[in-house]
């Protein structure tokens, strides 16, 4: 008989049955009774593989659901989450938990014909921050702590619920520093463990946590952007940085001490206006070392207890500490301007120079002629003293004139510095002079430094770019006729905003820019960030994020100009760049927009 045609058995099982079976397995009641997640597994007829899915269900067997891909459920003892197992993206299976308030969206759709690849279900949306540069959409915003014996085994999670492990920046949690007690019963670690973590901007807490009963309390009050913990030899205090919460777009953070009871919180880094990083306790609690960036280079320093701050290593060089012995030396990397960076050794308790361990990239420079590098300082619009570098060709000639390229950096909070940087150097290599300083907003200059754009970025930065251009135009080797400017992510929001005031540079590069600041606020992966660049909101105070847009500019560029963003960039989204390319070819200039999948640092 024909397969087409019915027969007496048609109503039959027949081996291609098992291609349209389901199975049901794992039916795990809520602790209250009130609900059953259960497996469900079938065949996947284009694969030829079983998949399965939970479901759940009222206890009464009414509103069945689809929950989420995975298998065998369980849920926590307050019921309030399930564990499962399911498929990671690169990593084969993997534990996953999820939180049973928030059920996933499902609007049934029709079935999908043989052969067909539809589009993935709607992705339901609630958070303020709910996608990452570079990791794209996130499942959870929040990170929390954990713990894993030192022979290996399960981890075990000591902090949940509602709000965030680590320092937040504008509602993104950005890194956690953790610090043990010494009897390993307690960490203390940073982080905001609050409903309403992800509308708060830049503030956070120092936290103690029991490894055993996971019993969390809070160390500091008084509210700000506390990070850093690192607990006194003693166990008895613990060193922290951060400031008195404010509004002001820069502060520079102050070095703090208080009890692990939350009692004498005080500042012991004096009239300092430099931010300590790198945190480390004298082996004797008398006080903390700590790096500090100032003018371009960064050294060693020590706040004791009584709050007095001494030096203890100097020099134009770029220093970090990142460990320290018993006896008080320390390992770090050095770099400078000629030296790309290598490990030393160096003794804090009586500094005598460093002791230099590595070499890495010395077969690489080996042979190869570097160009000089000059250091410049000059005055910008009131009074404002600015520094800046310059680096020059190899077999420099001071009587030539040589195409100049001024790079600005991103932040807009951040400092250029005097360590080696390649990619000057390379420019340099092929006859360009390169001019790089650290405007006002610059880190490494103090708070009024800093400080000096909030509420107005861009505006006197401009001013002290072109200044910095003026002062080494008049040093005789630059041609003012051949001049070109670049930047990425705060850098390519600068690179945009020169060429919409200017017509001096012959081209440029705007990189990663943000062009639009009311866009920009609802677009980007720090949506609070954006929010509190200007006083109000967009749609309160429109006037003020357009009038510093560089997008309200674009009329104004006649320089040839290339965009370029990574088209996976979420922190300067690509369609800024876009919003930019189409302003400027409906103005006329004939800019080229360029994408890749690459990433780059704010």
């Amino acid at each position: 008989t024909a397969a087409d045609e019915p027969t007496e058995a048609s109503n039959r099982l027949s081996i291609s049955t098992i291609l349209d079976w389901e199975n049901v397995g794992d039916a795990q009641i809520s602790p209250d009774g009130s609900q059953i997640v259960y497996a469900r597994r079938w065949v996947d007829q284009l694969e030829d593989d079983w998949q399965s899915a939970l479901w759940i269900m009222n206890a009464d067997g009414s509103r069945q659901r689809f929950l989420t891909k995975g298998s065998s459920p369980r849920w926590s003892p307050d019921g309030t989450r399930i564990a499962y197992l399911a498929e990671a993206e690169e990593s084969g299976t993997q534990i996953f938990v999820r939180w049973m308030d928030a059920e996933g969206w499902k609007i049934d759709m029709p079935a999908a014909p043989e052969g067909a690849t539809w589009t993935s279900p709607p992705r339901e949306v609630d958070r303020v921050h709910f996608r990452r540069d570079r990791r794209g959409f996130l499942e959870t915003g929040a990170t929390h702590l954990f713990v894993v014996p030192a022979t290996g085994g399960t981890a075990r999670q000591l902090t949940d619920g509602e709000g965030t492990v680590g320092q937040l920046f504008a509602g993104v949690a950005a890194g956690a520093s953790l610090s043990w007690t010494l009897d390993g019963s307690a960490i203390v670690f940073e982080g905001l463990l609050e409903e309403d973590w992800e509308e708060r901007y830049r503030e956070s807490h120092i936290y103690a946590v029991d490894v055993e009963s996971g019993a969390i309390r809070r160390i500091t009050q008084e509210k700000g952007p506390w990070s850093g913990p690192r607990l006194s030899p003693d166990g008895r205090l613990v060193a922290f940085t951060g400031y008195p919460w404010s509004r002001q777009t820069y502060r520079a953070a102050d070095l703090y001490v208080i009890g692990l009871d939350g009692s004498n919180m005080r500042k012991i880094s004096g009239d300092l206006d430099r931010s300590p990083q790198s945190l480390h306790w004298a082996q004797d609690g008398s006080g903390i070392f700590f790096t500090a960036q100032d003018r371009g280079s960064s050294n060693v320093h020590f706040a004791s207890l009584d709050g007095s701050v001494r030096p203890i290593t100097d020099g134009t060089h770029m220093l970090s500490l990142n460990s320290l012995s018993a006896d008080g030396r320390a390992g770090g990397v050095l770099r400078s301007a000629t030296e790309p960076g290598d490990v030393v050794a160096y003794s804090l308790s009586s500094f005598a120079g460093f002791q230099k361990l590595t070499a890495v990239n010395e077969d690489v420079l080996t042979g190869r002629e570097l160009g000089d590098i000059e250091e410049v300082w000059y005055t910008s619009s009131g009074d404002t003293r600015v520094q800046g570098w310059v680096v020059k060709p190899p077999n420099f000639d001071p009587d030539r004139q040589y195409p100049l390229i001024l790079h600005i950096h991103g932040g807009p909070h951040a400092m250029y510095n005097v360590g080696f940087n390649l990619f000057f150097q390379t420019l340099a290599a092929n006859d360009y002079v390169v001019l790089y300083t650290n405007p006002r907003g610059s880190t490494g200059y103090g708070t009024d430094f800093g400080n000096a754009i909030d509420n107005g970025y861009p505006s006197v930065d401009y001013d002290d770019l072109m200044a910095g251009v003026d002062a080494v135009i008049d040093l005789g080797y630059a041609d003012s006729e051949n001049m070109f400017v670049t930047g990425c992510s705060g850098g390519g929001v600068l690179s945009s905003w020169v060429i919409g005031k200017t017509d001096r540079f012959a081209a440029a590069g705007v990189r990663c820019p943000v062009v639009n600041w009311m866009s920009f606020a609802g677009t980007a992966d720090i949506v609070r960030w954006g929010y509190e660049r200007y006083d109000g909101y967009p749609w309160t105070n429109p006037d003020k994020y357009l009038a510093h847009s560089p997008l309200m500019l674009a009329g104004n560029v006649t320089t040839p100009t290339v965009v370029m963003t990574g088209e996976l960039d979420l922190r300067t989204p690509m369609s800024q760049s876009e919003e930019y390319y189409q302003a400027l070819k409906a103005e006329g200039p004939p800019p080229s927009l360029r994408t890749s999948c690459g990433q780059r640092s704010i």
